[in-house]
């Protein structure tokens, strides 16, 4: 097994489900030392980190919604406190919340604002003291920034086009220090929302996928790897579209 990734400290919010978890397990197959962090998912993320301690690796989970500053700064500090540095940064967690511009509620508003964008914000803000050159940073984002897909999608759309307007300015200023920043935007992917909340959302995208179906989240988390590889180090600044061909 490749172990490219081998003694790095990996820090991915929203790491209990969905593409989060698929970065938690394919960092750590390769190597790295992965900690989590979890809004609600105690039992999942409990399973995750047992299910990689039993592969051999090494991974923690910390309980901490991205939409409280306060709780995402402490588990940073933690992770920073106990292994003295975070060479990478995978801000994973997210909301999306549908409906109309004139029915949307600007509590709704304002909390997808607060995980989709602050978080990743403060993520960065708070890891960076802990980071060196050769360090690595991915904000997962969607495609919806290029093309909202599905209705009552503007809300959500906005706050993921703002991860490609953050992506460019950090690349630019943190370029220097030789750590590098990308936003990875998946098309429609196979999570708990297409499974089981909402599968008449996966019936809807199918048919826009000129490969016939949706992405998996492993398939997403195999471009992060090599984006916080050494082999992934030219790139920086860009937001990669991993979508099957949902824009074509």
């Amino acid at each position: 097994m490749q172990r490219s990734l081998n003694k790095k400290i990996a820090f991915v919010t929203g790491g209990s489900r969905g593409i989060g978890a698929a970065v938690v397990r394919k960092l750590a197959r390769q190597g790295a030392v992965v900690a989590l962090t979890f809004a609600g998912s105690h039992d999942k993320a409990s399973a995750l980190v047992a299910e990689i301690h039993a592969a051999g690796g090494r991974a923690l989970a910390i309980q901490a919604d991205s939409g409280d500053p306060a709780a995402l700064q402490a588990a940073i500090a933690q992770v920073a406190s106990e292994f003295g540095r975070i060479d990478i940064l995978v801000n994973s967690a997210g909301l999306l919340l549908r409906g109309e511009v004139e029915d949307f509620a600007l509590e709704d508003f304002n909390r997808m604002f607060e995980v989709n964008v602050r978080a990743a914000f403060v993520a960065v803000q708070a890891t960076l003291p802990h980071m060196a050159a050769g360090s690595a940073i991915v904000l997962i984002g969607s495609v919806v920034a290029e093309r909202a897909g599905f209705p009552g999608s503007a809300v959500y759309a906005m706050t993921k086009g703002a991860l490609a307007s953050l992506t460019r300015g950090l690349a630019r200023d943190l370029g220097p220090r030789g750590i590098t920043v990308s936003n990875v935007q998946p098309g429609p992917t196979v999570t708990d929302m297409s499974r089981g909340g909402e599968p008449e959302m996966a019936a809807l995208l199918t048919p826009m996928m000129p490969i016939g179906r949706l992405g998996q989240p492993e398939e997403i988390a195999d471009f992060v790897a090599f984006l916080v590889s050494e082999e992934g180090r030219l790139i920086t600044g860009a937001s990669l579209t991993i979508d099957g061909g949902f824009l074509a």
